[in-house]
């Protein structure tokens, strides 16, 4: 218990693999806020946010995927942040009205939450954004012009911002499966490209949230794991008000690998940089069995005989966790 003596954990769902728990908008809220009853918790995006809501609190620290591999192997740390100074972007080839509509949105947000919303910047070309299933089941896709990004986050990042928002036009596309509660998010995965790509340049805290041409609210009943997204016409409150707090990334500073206490995954989502580095560095591991993705990366198909402690569910987690540091 190295930071503000109490534990951190990291609560990781990675984007765009289906999962069951946190495979949604939002659907991992309330699991991982059982964690912070017994400290500090470490989030990636797609754990909290949920389209016009937020599962995020105060013990949450909002960190997207490339910084937090970069954490784990020790290339930069952490400062705890209050009322970052957000700047968004937005895509050239977003329509005026709904433009418009996210404006409103930003206008909205800072009413309510009084987060620092400083500007925004419209790129100077069309991004070009494509999203697709491969045939592993995993969400991905790629962006024609990504650099136009760069350049207009860039922009935000010397006019002071030191957290960057961004919205690119997306196509529109049925996805009966993902209302339905089942399957992959279809956008996930390229969102999280465009995010790694602006915090690995600018190294700034950037989530994305993608925009629609069609911004109709559905009547239908929708799963509850997806609700969240249909009964809004932007996604954008949820990452403001992520980046209003996230961590900012310097060397040197509060939080780096050795504060972090243990990592809990999915149990079948185990290729990744942060379990590989918790294993290298002796940082306790909990895989959760109730959340199952189209991974089929396991304990044993990673040749792991110790290190990874195999929890059927994140509660029965959160009472082993209790137990081993003699939580109360």
């Amino acid at each position: 218990m190295t930071y503000k003596n109490e534990l951190l954990g990291a609560f990781i769902v990675p984007t765009g693999i289906g999962a069951s728990i946190g495979g949604f908008a939002g659907d991992a809220s309330q699991h991982a806020g059982m964690f912070t009853e017994i400290g500090n918790l470490i989030v990636n995006p797609n754990v909290v946010n949920a389209g016009c809501f937020s599962g995020i609190n105060n013990k949450m620290l909002y960190v997207e995927g490339y910084t937090i591999d970069e954490l784990f192997k020790n290339n930069l740390s952490l400062n705890e942040s209050k009322n970052n100074k957000i700047g968004v972007v937005f895509d050239k080839s977003i329509p005026k009205d709904v433009l418009n509509i996210h404006i409103n949105t930003i206008n909205a947000v800072r009413t309510v939450y009084g987060i620092n919303i400083q500007e925004y910047v419209i790129t100077e070309d069309e991004v070009g954004v494509d999203f697709y299933v491969d045939k592993c089941g995993i969400s991905t896709g790629y962006v024609k012009n990504i650099k136009t990004v760069l350049s207009a986050s860039r922009t935000l990042v010397e006019h002071g911002c030191n957290a960057v928002g961004i919205v690119c036009l997306f196509k529109d596309e049925d996805n009966d499966n993902y209302s339905n509660g089942i399957g992959v998010d279809p956008v996930g995965g390229v969102e999280a490209i465009i995010s790694h790509y602006i915090t690995r340049e600018l190294k700034v805290p950037a989530a994305h949230s993608p925009a629609f041409a069609n911004y109709e609210i559905t009547s239908e009943i929708i799963n509850p794991k997806a609700a969240a997204e249909y009964i809004t016409p932007t996604f954008l409150p949820c990452i403001l008000i992520g980046l209003s707090k996230a961590p900012l990334i310097v060397h040197g500073g509060n939080i780096n690998v050795n504060n972090i206490d243990y990592l809990i995954m999915p149990a079948n989502a185990l290729g990744s940089i942060p379990v590989f580095e918790s294993l290298k560095r002796n940082i306790p591991i909990y895989a959760i069995k109730e959340n199952v993705t189209v991974l089929n990366v396991t304990n044993a198909s990673i040749n792991n005989r110790c290190g990874i402690n195999i929890v059927d569910t994140y509660k029965d987690c959160l009472e082993l966790l209790k137990y081993e540091y003699k939580i109360i």
